[in-house]
């Protein structure tokens, strides 16, 4: 009996753990979705170094509590799936969203974004945003404007010295 009791303890830890080491965590309900749908689901979130787990909701709620993150626990029913992600914050509601999308069955129903409980509306919003890379090269892109108009300017008159020097 007691080591039941552990092997419990041990996974509500674990899961625990994820919570916190996790930038984002989605919590979706799969239900309705076959085995083809699941696996290829799984494949995406493994590509993008997102872990994708089922859980029973009694040790995902225990782990929630021990996180403060309380929250949760609202959506913690029926068959759920969680997907960590240690690394993009916007990649496991981006992938999540548009699976959805292609398949009616997936619903997200909550997440956690850097330790704050998040709404449908959240993740969804978060799934818009574009990607860390798309953010980076539109900050570069800013970036460069100023020396770009510059050299174009010091450009225009150097034409424009050699035109009159002709």
């Amino acid at each position: 009996m007691g080591n039941a009791i552990e092997q419990k303890q041990t996974i509500v830890d674990e899961i625990a753990g994820k919570l916190k080491s996790s930038v984002s965590t989605v919590v979706v309900d799969y239900r309705g979705l076959n085995v083809a749908e699941v696996t290829e689901l799984r494949k995406q979130l493994r590509e993008a170094g997102i872990e994708f787990k089922v859980y029973k909701n009694t040790l995902t709620r225990r782990a929630a509590e021990a996180t403060e993150l309380t929250g949760l626990n609202e959506v913690l029913t029926g068959p759920n799936a969680i997907a960590f992600s240690t690394e993009d914050v916007v990649a496991p509601a981006k992938i999540l969203n548009e699976f959805a999308k292609k398949h009616e069955a997936l619903e997200i129903k909550a997440g956690v974004i850097e330790g704050n409980v998040a709404t449908v509306d959240d993740i969804k919003a978060l799934a818009d945003l574009p990607s860390r890379e798309g953010l980076l090269s539109m900050l570069l892109s800013v970036l460069q404007a100023p020396i770009r108009n510059l050299a174009l300017a010091t450009k225009a008159v150097a034409d424009q010295k050699e035109e009159q020097g002709a």
